[in-house]
């Protein structure tokens, strides 16, 4: 047991779900990201949000950093007298980049490294805490542990493994001007599937980790979802369109998390020579046909997932 620090300052990463086929238990952390600062003060509650959601997320008790930073502290059995909370976000919110998943991982993180009596931390028991408070696992392991992962519901909670993505792969995020709430997203799935489509959906599952690790150029047919992305076609009609676009001219896209947000999972090819001419060739090809109103991220896959960062002047707590 270390020191405990007087400011605890932690960057976690925007997150895509599902990827297609394997709704609810697979992630993938990219290259965007929400910075969180958190002090513990002699009373009260100060928070302040700049960036994505300024003047629309709440800045009181009601925070979802804040919810799960105190969530955090009951299971640690600690109550600091205050919080002064800073959080500059640049993931865009309710557009399935996994935003309140990254806020939940940076309450409890600050939580776990403000604690006085903490010890390491232990990323499989604050994976089930992130997962209890988030409702599913997908979106918090991947922004916990990076890269891409596997999640799954045990009888003590839930797990995860990071699988380590092919260098190729190159993820792009398309996305709209309009939101989505997850709950509306899921209230439209039905309550049972057809045989078949559980079946595929188990099959294209197994290629897409072969896919992510081995062999890229699979992510078209790995990509294939018959589980979800249609059945919610009806909230985002302009996704859908878009998402059949793009996978006509061959492109990996998938909805990215509930949506409306596209990820287009893109690849180097092996005879691409330095500096990637081709596959530069290839983003654009994306983007081309992208409609207008639409945001197009070319982003990378994070590979840290929640990442203590040094504190500093330019970011100091009043």
């Amino acid at each position: 047991m270390g020191s405990t620090p007087s400011v605890a300052r932690v960057r976690v990463p925007a997150t895509s779900a599902n990827l297609g086929p394997a709704f609810d238990c697979a992630g993938l952390a990219l290259t965007c990201y929400d910075v969180v600062e958190a002090a513990v003060t002699d009373g009260g509650l100060s928070v302040s949000v700049t960036g994505q959601g300024a003047g629309e997320l709440p800045e009181d008790a009601s925070h979802l950093v804040v919810r799960a930073f105190r969530a955090a502290c009951d299971v640690l059995g600690w109550s600091p007298p205050g919080l002064a909370l800073r959080a500059h976000n640049c993931i865009p919110q309710g557009r399935g980049m996994g935003s309140s998943a990254a806020a939940v991982v940076a309450g409890v993180v600050t939580a776990w490294e403000l604690c006085p009596d903490r010890v390491s931390r232990d990323d499989a028991e604050v994976l089930r805490l992130v997962t209890e408070l988030e409702g599913h696992p997908d979106n918090v392991a991947a922004c916990l542990l990076g890269g891409a992962t596997l999640s799954w519901m045990a009888d003590d909670g839930a797990r995860a493994a990071r699988v380590e993505v092919d260098h190729r792969v190159l993820p792009v995020l398309l996305v709209p001007e309009a939101t989505l709430a997850t709950h509306v997203a899921r209230g439209l799935l039905p309550g049972t599937v057809p045989h078949a489509d559980a079946a595929c959906a188990a099959g294209r599952s197994a290629l897409l980790v072969h896919a992510l690790t081995r062999d890229p150029f699979l992510l078209l047919e790995a990509t294939e979802d018959r589980l979800h992305q249609r059945q919610r076609g009806a909230a985002m009609p302009a996704s859908l369109e878009l998402l059949d676009r793009l996978r006509a001219a061959g492109h990996a896209a998938v909805v990215s998390g509930a949506g409306p947000s596209l990820l287009v999972l893109t690849q180097r090819h092996p005879d691409d020579p330095p500096g990637d001419p081709e596959h530069a060739v290839r983003v654009r090809q994306v983007a081309g046909l992208v409609p207008a109103g639409w945001q197009f991220l070319a982003l990378d896959v994070d590979p840290a997932g929640a990442r203590l960062l040094p504190s500093g002047p330019a970011v100091s707590l009043p």
